[in-house]
């Protein structure tokens, strides 16, 4: 299995550059950067500039915030600079958050729009690659001008960058598995009974309809999940409160709730956006209990994770995600941790 790392979105700059070394030096396949308080396109490039040999992926980058021309060309200079280590993550976010907090329209059919947006992505690409315009027309783009000028190619040696999405409900399960290279499940739905009773039949679904093998592709399928990890009781618990209050932030959003109606949690949100809604942030963490914890997030120190997370987790994906503690006095230790995983 292959073992990719986070990024605490809140890193500087310089310390996010810092991390991505760090992390290619714990022998972790690649990193994962997110987008929320910088653009991930240009923190990936920052960190493909500063790493030798990690792949670097944005998961996710947000699609209807930008051009896909735009982020064509973004992607292709990733990739190109990085010799081919670039992997673009897309995802839509919430309606909200693209409205309210970017200011551009959310449309009213998301996943069809990401759909057309990757064959978008995909055809300038290829122009890239060919030299010649593109020519793509679908019912939400229409990418068919790109002069000699405005054209980077012909250029047959850059890698064209490998396109997953990422998702929660089952239409955008389905999408990935009719167009994408790869899925990466959200941390709030990895639990391994969605994962089975959701995520890979609608992967599986999404690609019987586009005619698809996804073994055949290629495809890998990336377990996002949250990990809780110490290299002692004590650096566990420590940590098991930091995710309890994390999650409890995260689970008020109602489109994360599918595994949580799974389990019949389903008035947990509504509890937790009644807290939001009177500014009781500190009491968020107080609705999340020990069995909803226990049930969602593995648990373990470093010498116990690589055997709970191959009980958990085997047979569900080809990669998973478990990023490294925050401190780095016990590398050492982590990176067993790591190599135990990859060779499961």
């Amino acid at each position: 299995m292959k073992v990719y790392a986070g990024m605490d979105p809140r890193l500087s700059l310089p310390d996010a550059i810092a991390h991505a070394v760090r992390v290619e030096g714990l022998g972790y396949d690649g990193l994962h950067v997110a987008e929320t308080v910088h653009d991930a396109l240009a923190v990936a490039l920052l960190v493909a500039e500063h790493t030798q040999r990690i792949v670097v992926r944005t998961s996710v980058a947000l699609a209807f915030t930008r051009s896909p021309t735009l982020l064509a060309y973004a992607a292709w200079d990733i990739s190109k600079l990085s010799g081919g280590r670039f992997e673009l993550g897309l995802g839509t976010q919430i309606r909200q958050n693209i409205e309210d907090r970017y200011g551009v329209p959310f449309g009213q059919d998301p996943i069809g729009r990401l759909g057309d947006y990757v064959g978008a992505v995909r055809a300038a690409f290829a122009s890239f690659a060919s030299g010649e315009a593109p020519s793509y027309e679908s019912p939400h783009y229409r990418v068919t001008r790109l002069q000699p000028y405005f054209n980077p190619g012909p250029d047959e040696e850059t890698v064209a960058p490998p396109i997953y999405l990422g998702g929660v409900q089952r239409r955008a399960c389905e999408l990935a598995g009719a167009v994408g290279d790869g899925f990466v499940s959200h941390p709030t739905n990895s639990n391994p009974l969605y994962l089975r009773q959701v995520c890979l039949p609608a992967l599986a679904e999404g690609a019987r309809t586009a005619g698809r093998d996804l073994g055949a592709a290629g495809f890998e399928t990336v377990i996002g999940t949250s990990v809780i990890t110490g290299a002692t009781v004590d650096a566990v618990l420590a940590e098991r409160e930091r995710q309890r209050r994390l999650l409890a932030f995260l689970y008020s959003t109602p489109a994360y709730a599918p595994t949580l109606e799974l389990y019949g949690w389903a008035d947990l949100g509504p509890r937790l956006r009644d807290l939001i809604r009177h500014d009781r942030w500190e009491d968020l963490a107080g609705v999340l209990s020990d069995e909803v914890l226990d049930t969602l997030v593995p648990c373990g120190t470093f010498d116990e994770l690589p055997a709970i997370l191959h009980e958990r987790f085997a047979g569900l994906g080809q990669g998973i995600v478990v990023s490294p503690p925050a401190e780095s006095g016990n590398d050492a230790a982590f990176r067993a941790v790591i190599a135990a995983l990859q060779s499961a």
